[in-house]
């Protein structure tokens, strides 16, 4: 008995008690000071409850490493976004709502024409019309009664013409004015351009009935008498009322 009393512990157990006293201490202390640091967390143990509130800070987050997945739905404001930060790439095309002013583009019936407000309902654009001399007039632009008219007359003259199908109309440009058309008149020649080599101009061009139909407008003419057969050319806009 007295010489089981007397026998030394073993070096093993000696090493093994140190280092569990070690260890136990260690954690001891780190939770006296402060100072647990990842090795004395087990892995998936922290949880939010664990956190104090509004503790978490950007220098605490990993660079990219947020994504959607991590954010709740419907929770990122207008203010948590920078100023001119989105941008087209980021917006979704199908999914916006049209632009209120833009809602009037649905009333176009043609592309040369476009609704708008008041008074003038309609922009009318008068697309390049190429006319070869001495052939027949080509219609530009109808509107109510009126009809506009290009021609390339002999010498390659290029003439402007209007005719109404109401009677006490008026129409004018920068050549002949009628305040008094009627469907019997024919064609009026509201402007011309002749000369000896090519030449560009622009006219206004005007009408009115008694029925509310108008127009106002601006007409450009083009002669060229080079070759063996001149050509006209015409192109302009008319706002239309009525």
């Amino acid at each position: 008995m007295k010489s089981l009393l007397r026998r030394r512990p073993s070096p093993a157990l000696v090493i093994a008690s140190i280092a569990l006293f070690v260890s136990l201490s260690g954690v001891s202390y780190g939770v006296a000071t402060g100072f647990i640091d990842s090795r004395e967390i087990k892995n998936n143990e922290v949880r939010s409850i664990d956190i104090r509130n509004n503790q978490v800070r950007t220098r605490d987050l990993r660079n990219n490493d947020i994504r959607g997945i991590d954010i709740r739905n419907s929770t990122v404001q207008s203010r948590d976004i920078a100023l001119n930060a989105v941008t087209g790439d980021d917006v979704k095309e199908d999914t916006l709502q049209k632009v209120p002013s833009a809602m009037l583009a649905d009333t176009a019936t043609s592309a040369t024409s476009a609704t708008t407000a008041g008074s003038v309902n309609t922009l009318r654009l008068i697309g390049l019309r190429t006319v070869a001399e001495d052939s027949a007039p080509v219609t530009l632009a109808t509107h109510g009664p009126f009809t506009v008219k290009g021609e390339c007359a002999s010498g390659t003259v290029a003439r402007l013409l209007v005719s109404t199908a109401e009677d006490d109309s008026a129409a004018g440009g920068t050549g002949d004015q009628d305040p008094d058309l009627d469907a019997s008149d024919g064609d009026l020649e509201i402007a011309q351009l002749a000369g000896a080599s090519a030449a560009y101009a622009q006219t206004p061009a005007f009408a009115f009935a008694p029925s509310g139909k108008a127009f106002t407008g601006q007409i450009a003419l083009y002669r060229d008498p080079s070759g063996t057969t001149g050509t006209c050319r015409f192109h302009g806009h008319l706002a239309l009322a009525g």
